[in-house]
């Protein structure tokens, strides 16, 4: 996919002075507050919010909140009453489903049933304990119907989406984000939000993929020696502008609290942020604006390389969740095995496929595809199927560009246990380690 330099957007977003900054939108002019977050009566009587991302006692660069300047507060709700959706699944989870056999699957199958963003949910693993800030948990989701009058929000963690297939409607309570293949957007932990598909014509189906972070929030990794440029670009990150709606009637709102669900009643609308300012806002990325690092004498490159966003943990230099991508880009190396190479790693690997080929793996019936996803935990082997193998080894080393390609990488120092439903699943591939059974001895004395 060639990327155009030109940047176009929409009313309805604003581009970052830089990740994690403070930006502030206003829907109607004045209805921010000018050198108070909270005056007597703000304008508009609106009512002032604050939403803390972090805690108060955070370092000034890392305390993240945001000022809401809203029609009603959000304390105006019903009673909680229980709520089930039973493919979305939480921590901590069952480690009876453990192995550490490698696994791969297809793409979720496609249903006639008619489904919901939240009811299109299947939770393929996790890791973490219950209620540490620590640990993730990996879901596919396949939908093609509007969520209506429901919106969502997450007391658990935050949401990475990732989009392979259909285009989404994110209806927040800072505004709106239009998101689509090759796009990524960030959901931080407590904000309310709908998703809906866009343009979905009778059958089709909108899917993808979702890391949920119970940990501390993702944010750009450190650049070390690369310098000051390079990777994820700050000033590329989006940011939806404020936009309310100002409508009464019969509202639900879902809350997942602890891995359980619960529904309470609203008798309005949940997004109805007339302006905010703050730097804890959902945010989207174009993945076509990556700047790849990579080799141009000889070897491979290590993956940490094409981190696009990272959680940190309690152990210096140990991620909770690195997300990795793996854009087209020129391979020139000489003298090289120019795929991944064979590795044990101390980090468990879930990976995705958007779209094209993966260089490391066949695509095609049986094999890698868009859509689908592969699990190696911790210190279990794996790398290039046979195939691949033979023809990385022998082919003439000249300049090669991957294109069409994008692959991506949920990475974490925990390991993922799967769930049930995802090893039971009819799409789980019980032949993947016959990819590497061709494999013969080439060793000559």
């Amino acid at each position: 996919m060639t990327l155009s330099l030109k940047k176009e957007k929409s009313a309805e977003l604003t581009y970052l002075s830089g990740f994690g900054n403070h930006h502030h939108s206003e829907a109607l002019p004045g209805a921010l507050p000018v050198g108070q977050n909270s005056p007597q009566k703000a304008p508009y009587d609106l009512y002032a919010e604050q939403l803390n991302g972090s805690s108060f006692l955070a370092a000034r660069h890392e305390n993240l909140r945001s000022w809401l300047y809203r029609i009603k507060p959000s304390v105006v709700h019903g009673k909680y009453e229980p709520y089930s959706l039973d493919n979305f699944l939480s921590r901590p989870f069952d480690k009876s489903n453990l192995s550490p056999e490698q696994l791969r699957w297809d793409p979720l199958p496609e249903t006639n049933e008619t489904l919901t963003f939240l009811e299109g949910i299947v939770t393929v693993a996790g890791n973490g304990s219950d209620s540490s800030v620590r640990g993730s948990a990996i879901h596919l989701y396949s939908f093609s119907r509007a969520m209506g009058n429901q919106y969502f929000t997450n007391s658990d963690g935050e949401l990475l989406i990732v989009p392979q297939a259909g285009d989404l409607h994110i209806k927040s309570e800072f505004g709106s984000l239009v998101l689509g293949p090759w796009e990524i957007a960030v959901i931080p932990r407590g904000i309310k939000f709908a998703i809906d598909p866009i343009n979905n014509k009778s059958g089709d189906i909108t899917r993808g993929y979702i890391l949920e972070n119970y940990g501390p929030p993702l944010k750009l990794p450190h650049l070390g020696p690369i310098g000051s440029n390079g990777l994820a670009n700050p000033r590329d990150f989006l940011a939806p502008s404020a936009a309310f709606t100002d409508e009464e009637g019969h509202f639900e709102l879902i809350t997942k609290f602890e891995g359980k669900f619960f529904k309470s009643a609203l008798k309005h609308n949940p997004c109805d942020v007339v302006a905010w300012h703050g730097n804890y806002y959902p945010y989207k990325y174009d993945t076509r604006y990556f700047c790849v690092i990579n080799s141009v004498s000889f070897d491979h490159p290590d993956p940490s390389i094409f981190t696009v966003l990272t959680s940190p943990s309690e152990l210096p230099g140990v991620s909770n969740i690195d997300f990795v991508i793996f854009p087209p880009r020129w391979l020139v190396a000489e003298n090289s095995f120019r795929p991944p190479y064979y590795h044990r790693n101390l980090m468990s690997e879930y990976m995705g496929l958007i779209a094209g080929v993966y260089d490391a793996k066949q695509g095609g019936k049986g094999g890698f595809v868009p859509g689908g996803g592969s699990l190696h935990n911790c210190m279990i082997a794996h790398g290039p199927d046979g195939d691949t193998f033979e023809k990385a080894s022998e082919t003439n080393l000249t300049p090669v560009k991957l294109e069409n390609t994008l692959a991506f990488m949920f990475e974490s120092s925990l390991v993922y246990v799967p769930t049930k439903a995802a090893l039971d699943a009819a799409f789980v591939q019980g032949n993947y380690q016959n990819c590497w059974a061709n494999l013969k001895s080439r060793f000559k004395k």
